[in-house]
């Protein structure tokens, strides 16, 4: 099938195509803790690729709240290692660990080469408006996709309601994008109201 099923998990390299003005961008990581005094942050990794994405002189486009005063601006690497097992980062700029706890949990995004291939890398604009399928059944159709810290979600319409579907392969095996379908296998009552309690049966009217 076209697309076939991933391998990894669907936070590697998300794609988005209007994060900045129109540009295809791909989602490449987190910030999740300062380290260190020096200005260092550990990252939680969205690419499978972190020694090309983080080469020194890569410029970020950061995902921070409207209020922060990183707001719109971008980050530059200095140095990317692996220390004690985890991913690390150093910032142009963020000289210390005050400056690196202003970027804790910022998502980075770098702009995608035209000519690039991501492997279990879709665009939002790619999954917008595909079937989504249980058990061989249409159960909504893709409305947008929400992108999260923790994991990215599938707006999925169904019927009168927009049920918000964790883009995960344990519940989102398959990407079809040559049917136009997404496969979905969730956990009972994401897309229906869970069954009432079993009621008890009717008393008999059978009497002597």
């Amino acid at each position: 099938m076209g697309g076939g099923s991933a391998s990894t998990s669907r936070t590697t390299d998300v794609a988005s195509k209007d994060r900045n003005q129109g540009k295809n961008q791909l989602r490449v990581g987190r910030l999740v803790k300062a380290h260190g005094l020096k200005g260092a942050l550990k990252l939680e990794l969205y690419t499978d690729n972190p020694e090309r994405r983080f080469v020194p002189g890569a410029e970020f486009t950061l995902q921070v709240p409207e209020a922060s005063p990183w707001h719109g601006k971008t980050v530059t690497v200095r140095e990317y290692r692996v220390m004690n097992g985890n991913p690390v980062v150093f910032l142009e700029d963020v000289e210390d660990r005050t400056a690196a706890e202003g970027l804790v949990r910022a998502i980075l995004w770098i702009d995608q080469d035209s000519d690039e291939v991501e492997d279990n890398a879709w665009f939002d604009h790619q999954l917008v408006g595909l079937d989504v399928v249980r058990d061989d059944a249409v159960v909504g159709r893709v409305a947008r996709v929400e992108h999260f810290p923790a994991q990215d979600l599938l707006i999925v319409r169904s019927g009168e309601q927009e049920v918000m579907v964790p883009f995960v392969e344990a519940i989102v095996p398959t990407v079809d994008l040559g049917a136009g379908r997404v496969i979905v296998t969730p956990p009972a009552g994401l897309f229906e109201e869970l069954p009432d309690a079993e009621e008890p049966a009717a008393d008999s009217d059978d009497t002597d």
